[in-house]
C-alpha cells in the first residue's frame, strides 16, 4: 500500500473518518508509521481521523532512531495541540508513541486508547520495553488487543483491555483488474521473520497450475530466495491501496500465514470483509477468528498445497461462508464499537 503524502511540517496527511455520526473531529488516531490500514479503518469506524506521524527521512537505522522518535514526539505534540481532540487512539508499537499522547491527556483531560498490536508483546525488541507498555496501558482508558490471551496479559497489569480482533474494512477505491484464467491466490506478505516464505514457494512448486501473486516489498527478500521463486509466483511489489484491493477481489482466495501464535492476520480479515475466502495458519486464535470461509494449514509445503487444493475443490462453499463470516464480524463489531465509544466518553 502506498505511503500517504507528507505535509510541510513533516507530518503525513490526516485522513478523515467516513462514519458521519457527529463525532468527526472529536477522536484522533495517531500512528508512528508511514501507513497502517488497521489505524485508518479503526479511525473511520469510530467516526474520527487517522494521522500518520512518521519522519521517514531519518530512516530506521540504530544511529538515528532516537532522533527519529524525538522528532515524531514533537510532531505528535504539535498535532494534538492543533487538533485538541476529546479522545485519542495511539498505535503501539512503538510504545514511545503513547508518551506524548498520555502527557497531553494528563494536561487536557483527554481519554486515551492504546491499540497494542501483537508484535508489541511478542517481538524481542518490543518485549524489552514491556515495563513501559505496562505503565502506558495502566494510564490509558483502554487498550485494544486482538485476542483473549493478550487481554489477560493487559488485565494482569491492572489495566483495562478491549478485544478488537478486527474492524470492518471498506476500501475507498478498488482498481479494476482482470481475473486470471487459472485458479489464483493472493499471498499477503511483508517478508517479515514470521512468514514461512520458503514453504510458500515450495507449495507453489507443488501446484504449477495455480497462480500466486505475492504482495509486499520484495527487496526484503534475500537474493537467493528471489532466484528460487517458482515461475507461477509473481512478486507484485508494494501496491497502492486501490491496486491492493483490486488484487484481493480479483483472485480466488487469499493466503496469509504466520509462524507465531497469538497473531491476528490483517490480510486475512481484509479479504473476508470483501467476501474472499482465506487459507491461514492453524493456530487457535485463527481458528476462532476464521471459523468459516477458511482453510487452516500447518506451515509446511505439503499442508499449504493440500489446503489450497481443498479451497479450489470446494471454492463455492468457502466463498459463501466468507460472506456469512463478514456479516457476523460486522454484527460483533457494532457491539464492540459502542463499548469503545462509551469507554472514551464519546457515546
Amino acid at each position: 500500500m502506498s505511503e500517504p503524502p507528507v505535509m510541510a511540517d513533516g507530518l503525513t496527511s490526516v485522513r478523515e473518518g467516513r462514519v458521519d455520526d457527529g463525532r468527526a473531529g472529536r477522536l484522533l488516531y495517531v500512528s508512528w508509521a508511514p501507513h497502517c490500514s488497521r489505524s485508518d479503518h479503526t479511525a473511520r469506524e469510530l467516526g474520527g481521523r487517522s494521522s500518520m506521524v512518521y519522519a521517514g527521512w531519518l530512516g530506521s537505522h540504530p544511529a538515528t532512531i532516537l532522533v527519529k522518535y524525538a522528532v515524531q514526539a514533537w510532531q505528535t505534540w504539535r498535532l494534538l495541540r492543533r487538533e485538541q481532540p476529546a479522545a485519542v487512539c495511539v498505535m503501539s508499537p512503538p510504545v514511545l508513541a503513547a508518551l506524548p499522547v498520555l502527557a497531553h491527556a494528563w494536561r487536557h483531560g483527554t481519554r486515551v486508547a492504546i491499540d497494542a498490536h501483537t508484535c508489541a508483546f511478542v517481538l524481542p525488541r518490543w518485549r524489552r520495553l514491556q515495563w513501559l507498555q505496562r505503565l502506558a496501558c495502566r494510564r490509558a482508558a483502554t487498550t485494544f488487543v486482538t485476542n483473549a490471551h493478550l487481554a489477560g496479559v493487559v488485565r494482569g497489569w491492572g489495566a483495562h483491555a478491549t478485544i478488537v480482533p478486527d474492524v470492518p474494512v471498506v476500501f475507498d477505491r478498488v482498481a479494476t483488474r482482470p481475473r486470471d484464467p487459472a485458479f489464483s491466490i493472493t499471498v499477503v506478505c511483508s517478508f517479515t521473520s514470521d512468514e514461512p516464505i520458503d514453504a510458500i514457494f515450495a507449495a507453489a512448486r507443488l501446484l504449477p497450475d495455480v497462480r500466486f501473486h505475492m504482495t509486499g516489498d520484495a527487496s526484503a527478500l534475500p537474493r537467493q530466495a528471489r532466484h528460487a521463486r517458482p515461475d507461477n509466483v509473481t512478486l507484485t511489489g508494494f501496491l497502492p491501496v486501490d491496486a491492493y484491493a483490486g488484487l484481493i477481489v480479483a483472485t480466488d482466495a487469499v493466503l496469509d500465514l504466520t509462524t507465531d501464535d497469538h497473531t491476528m492476520l490483517r490480510g486475512a480479515y481484509e479479504a473476508i470483509y470483501q467476501g474472499v475466502p482465506v487459507v491461514v495458519s492453524d493456530w487457535p486464535i485463527l481458528r476462532e477468528a476464521f471459523a468459516r470461509g477458511a482453510v487452516h494449514v500447518a506451515n509446511d509445503p505439503e499442508a499449504i498445497a493440500a489446503g489450497i487444493g481443498r479451497m479450489r475443490d470446494d471454492h463455492g462453499r468457502y466463498r459463501d461462508e466468507a460472506a456469512q463470516l463478514a456479516e457476523e464480524k460486522r454484527t460483533r463489531w457494532a457491539v464492540t464499537r459502542r463499548q469503545i465509544l462509551a469507554r472514551l466518553s464519546l457515546d
